[in-house]
């Protein structure tokens, strides 16, 4: 029995104030997403901003005391967060393409997506949030083979 425990995501538990869980429960509802999908884009997100604050901080901090920034001997791997992992079975029929009104975040490449963007909104099967995709996960997918109803055209 081969144990698939390494594939599954964590779940991470902290206490929160109600204050903090009523805003990001309206945060995930304007943006059209899980309060659970929310959070881990915050997270994955602030994680680059950090590496990326901290050595722009050591640098200012060299440029101050006149010291020069030393060679690197070795290049850092960008930070690539990993692909969010599908929490239910895709339920998209079909996606509309759209101009948002609201911001929202990519179901595919979890981009920050602004009010004003061209997007596509998922329609779906069932109730729930409903995805939305950035123009150019949009793209990808349709960069496939062509459907039944462009054949005829």
């Amino acid at each position: 029995m081969t144990f698939e425990r390494d594939k599954k995501e964590r779940v991470i538990h902290t206490r929160i104030s109600e204050i903090m869980d009523d805003e990001l429960k309206d945060k995930a509802a304007s943006l059209g997403v899980s309060v659970s999908n929310l959070v881990r884009n915050i997270l994955q997100h602030t994680l680059g901003l950090v590496e990326d604050i901290v050595a722009d901080s050591a640098s200012v901090a060299r440029s101050a005391r006149g010291e020069r920034a030393p060679e690197p001997t070795w290049a850092p791997e960008p930070y690539v967060p990993p692909p969010p992992a599908p929490t239910v079975e895709p339920s998209v029929i079909a996606w509309q393409p759209a101009v948002l009104n609201l911001n929202a975040v990519c179901a595919e490449c979890n981009a920050v997506l602004l009010k004003g963007t061209n997007a596509a909104v998922g329609i779906s099967d069932r109730a729930g949030p409903r995805p939305v995709l950035c123009a150019a996960c949009l793209a990808a997918l349709q960069g496939g083979a062509p459907g039944r109803g462009e054949e005829d055209a």
